[in-house]
This record gives structure tokens, sequence and C-alpha cells, in this order.
């Protein structure tokens, strides 16, 4: 594809990941919580953007990263398609002038919490690609979600504006695709039950993955279920199964009586 100048186009990929447990105290809670900040602290998540940004083929041109007090971490990078170059006869771009002209960024957030009466705790993460030009941050969401335990993904794409090809015929997308659940591979797809959700004439492309298979001992903090009677363990699997019903379609359930 010939391409009068450069490629306008804006691509954003957005990836939600919910990691779902069960506490059933106030201490393990606490220890949960600590447990997700520091195995998801910001020096981690620097380093997955890092390999993200690499493997989109793109720059990186600034990195600011926080750990927040008492829970959850941020990580912001802005990325080019390739490194920007400065004349030496020139002084240095200062680096807030080169933020404002490149358009491209990848955004982690994370956010640790917990239900205060059910025992449920959850931790969220929130990762944003969006790139403009020939970079395709889809890509990268193989890597994404093999970079996180996940119960449940929202993911969303789309590409915005458009671009114009030698003779000067506007291009709205410039790859082919009809569903984001074409660049999640096999395995990772035969582990999830997935919705979609399209709007193809626009651009935009929404999926939403559940795990499928439902180990109690994955969703137990420091405990077993060998250690809880039969009704402990079937009181605590309706409450898991209904957490994730919940944030999987959007909305509050009634749990059946």
């Amino acid at each position: 594809m010939k391409l009068h100048g450069f490629n306008n186009l804006t691509k954003s990929l957005s990836f939600n990941m919910y990691d779902i447990c069960y506490t059933t105290s106030a201490s393990e809670r606490e220890a949960y919580i600590s447990y997700i900040d520091e195995v998801y602290n910001a020096e981690r998540l620097t380093n997955i953007l890092k390999n993200v940004a690499d493997m989109i083929g793109a720059h990186i041109l600034n990195i600011a990263k926080q750990d927040y007090v008492p829970q959850g971490a941020s990580v912001t990078m802005l990325i080019s398609e390739g490194p920007i170059e400065v004349p030496k006869e020139e002084p240095p771009v200062p680096q807030a002038v080169v933020c404002a002209l490149d358009k491209s960024h990848i955004t982690v957030h994370t956010y640790p919490e917990y239900h205060p009466n059910d025992g449920i705790s959850t931790f969220r993460a929130d990762i944003d690609v969006a790139t403009c030009g020939e970079i395709s941050p889809l890509k990268a969401l193989d890597y994404l979600i093999r970079s996180f335990e996940t119960d449940i993904m929202i993911i969303d794409y789309r590409v915005r504006g458009f671009t114009r090809d030698t003779s000067g015929k506007k291009l709205f997308i410039d790859h082919d695709i009809t569903s984001i659940q074409n660049y999640i591979p096999d395995d990772i797809r035969k582990q999830y039950d997935m919705i979609d959700v399209n709007v193809y004439q626009e651009h935009i492309f929404h999926t939403k993955c559940k795990l499928r298979e439902f180990d109690l001992d994955s969703y137990l903090f420091e405990l077993s279920k060998d250690e809880l009677t039969k009704e402990e363990a079937d009181t605590i699997t309706h409450k898991l199964r209904v957490e994730m019903d919940e944030i999987f379609y959007g909305k509050n359930m009634t749990p059946p009586k």
C-alpha cells in the first residue's frame, strides 16, 4: 500500500484484565493486596511495556512511573515509530516539546480492591496502547495476555482518522480485521468463553473473555479447598462465580436463592 506522505491512522488497543481471589479474613485481604503490589509494581510494569514497545517496533521517548500508597501503580510511556533525530548543529529538543509532538503512547494503571463484606478481592489492570502510522498494537496482544494472571479480559480496538494513497483517495483502515479474536492464539482462545461486539463500519472491535475452567484452589489465597467443608466450598464458589459473571456482563446480578 503506497501512501501520500505519513500514515495518519490512529490505532488504539485497550486491554482490561481482572484477577479474582477469595480472602477469608482482613489479614489475608491485606496480604493479597501486598502480594499484588509487589508482583505488579511500577518497575515490573515498566519492563512489560518496554517489551510491548519492542514488539510493535516503537522507539521509547519518555517513561513516567509511580507506585501509589496505599496500593496500585501506573506507568506512562511515550513512543514513536522511530528514533527522533536532532541535527548536531542545533541544541537538543526539550523533552516536553518532543512529548507534545509525538502522538503515540502506552500506559498501564492497576487497581487492587476488595469487597467490604464478601471476602472477594479483585486486581484490575488497564493497559492502553495508542499508535499512529504503521505501528500495530495488536502485535503485542498475545504477550500482554500471558504477562498477567487473567480470569476476565475486556479488549477494545479502534482505528480512527484517515490517511491517503498516492492518488489522494482516503483510506480509513490499512489492515484486514474482523475480530480481535483473530489476534489471540488458539491455545488461549480455548481457555475462554468469548463474546464479540463489533461495529465494522466504524472500525470498532470489542471482545470479552471469561475463563472456562474453574478450580477453587486457584482462587483461594493462603488456603486450600481441602481445608474447607463442602458447604463452605460451595458458598465461596458461588460468590466467586457471581463476581466473575457481574464483571463479564457489566451489571449487578441477584444471586439465585
